[in-house]
């Protein structure tokens, strides 16, 4: 099927034309009907087989043209970097329409945010946190909202928005169109589609856990921190790792391996997690996706806001603890029918990790052998450091009752009376019979 033969306006059209696209997706052909029927909707699909564009395409051809410039559509997501992606998505297809969309999120100036919203906006692209704000404060006007999209619902839950959420649908008119979208279906998005959503009709372009077969995934056993930088060092000689993200356990990690990596690769790494200014963010992912960098290290929290094109290799430098997240990550690579690697560093503390992540997949990741040559460290980093736990001894309290008073009586040696002596008496036991002094003469 081509978009054509849709139920796509002329504009939308155009815009597709003029992006190169013709074929819908599994997911944007499932999605469009059932939106266009204004029934609630679950989508579940992978990243990167087009799940912005299904949400946006029936939107858009919904959208009706109003004076007010009040909010119709809004759209949540988790990261600041993805508010600014899907503005950009909605920009390419709204190329031939008239309408205003804002970005409303946390770490932005919330005057000029303000500002914007006030002047006029037909589609809201906010993080929760951000527009619970300016609901609070009045900013948001929300009487003419017409539908909400929610994306990657299940990380703005593990990300700890469940309670700006709730807040955020209990605001919106009862009467509206609800679209939910995700890689992954957990119990917890499950719950909140039951309270607010009305009988979801759900669509799914593959199963929950389903890896992209365009991905080749393997896996390397490795022992430690700088054996792993060993390793890392030696596949970066391969020039066809030519835009890698590097996914680590935490923010320090990610760090410590930038430390590592700049001398090597000068100017060609850069790294974000949540402690990095926003500008520095946004100024590292636009390097990363001009070429500037060759390498972009990163950690869970950012992967949902990534939509870069052509990343030919996801290397997960730590395995995640939680399997929906690997799901994720590799999901930056293998995108729009191209082909893409997903290499994973297995430490022995990951190794359960591992088999939950093929579980969810039911694939077993093929293992690789160590390059020849390979240099294994024995040095180990401090949270590497084999633990010292000391017995702690706990010295038992005597029973209460067992205690004696706080002060005791001396021994009878010991003890000071004050008596009045008779030294005649003393004398007479003495010496047998009274000693009587004789008077002075």
């Amino acid at each position: 099927m081509t978009f054509e033969e849709l139920n796509i306006n002329k504009p939308l059209l155009n815009a597709l034309n003029d992006l190169g696209f013709t074929h819908p997706t599994t997911i944007q052909h499932k999605v469009f009907s059932v939106t266009m029927s204004g029934k609630d909707v679950c989508g579940i699909a992978q990243t990167g087989t087009g799940k912005t564009f299904a949400y946006l395409l029936p939107s858009l051809r919904q959208l009706q043209y109003s004076k007010d410039r009040l909010p119709q559509l809004i759209i949540l997501v988790p990261t600041r970097e993805l508010v600014v992606q899907v503005i950009e998505e909605v920009e390419k297809l709204s190329k031939y329409l008239t309408l205003q969309v804002v970005g409303i999120y946390g770490g932005g100036n919330i005057k000029v945010q303000m500002a914007e919203l006030k002047s006029g906006a037909d589609i809201i692209v906010a993080t929760p946190g951000r527009l619970i704000d300016m609901a609070m404060n009045g900013t948001l006007k929300t009487k003419a909202v017409k539908k909400l999209i929610i994306d990657e619902v299940d990380e703005m839950l593990n990300l700890g928005f469940r309670h700006q959420l709730n807040m955020l649908l209990d605001l919106l008119p009862p009467k509206r169109q609800n679209l939910l979208f995700s890689a992954t279906l957990t119990a917890e998005v499950e719950a909140l589609m039951k309270v607010h959503f009305n009988d979801p009709v759900k669509v799914e372009a593959a199963p929950t856990g389903t890896p992209l077969s365009n991905i080749d995934q393997r896996l390397y056993k490795v022992p430690n921190f700088y054996t792993k930088v060993n390793l890392l060092d030696q596949l970066l000689e391969d020039e066809s790792l030519s835009r890698v993200i590097i996914f680590t356990a935490t923010k320090k990690l990610a760090d410590q391996l930038f430390g590592q990596l700049e001398v090597s690769q000068l100017g060609k790494v850069g790294v974000i997690h949540s402690n990095k200014a926003q500008n520095n963010r946004f100024q590292t992912v636009a390097a990363f996706q001009d070429g500037t960098y060759r390498l972009l290290i990163a950690t869970d929290i950012i992967a949902r806001g990534l939509d870069i094109a052509e990343v030919s290799h996801v290397i997960n430098f730590d395995i995640p603890e939680t399997p929906e997240n690997y799901i994720h990550r590799i999901g930056r690579t293998g995108r729009a029918d191209q082909m893409g690697t997903a290499i994973s560093f297995v430490s022995e503390k990951d190794q359960e990790y591992v088999e939950e992540i093929e579980a969810l997949m039911k694939y077993e990741i093929p293992e690789t052998s160590l390059p020849e040559g390979l240099k294994i460290s024995e040095i180990l980093t401090a949270d590497e450091e084999p633990k010292v736990h000391m017995k702690n001894i706990v010295v038992k309290r005597p029973k209460m009752e067992d205690v004696g008073p706080a002060f005791h009586e001396k021994k009878a040696k010991n003890q000071k009376v004050n008596v009045r002596r008779d030294y005649n008496a003393e004398k007479a036991q003495k010496y047998g019979r009274p000693i009587k002094r004789s008077g002075k003469k």
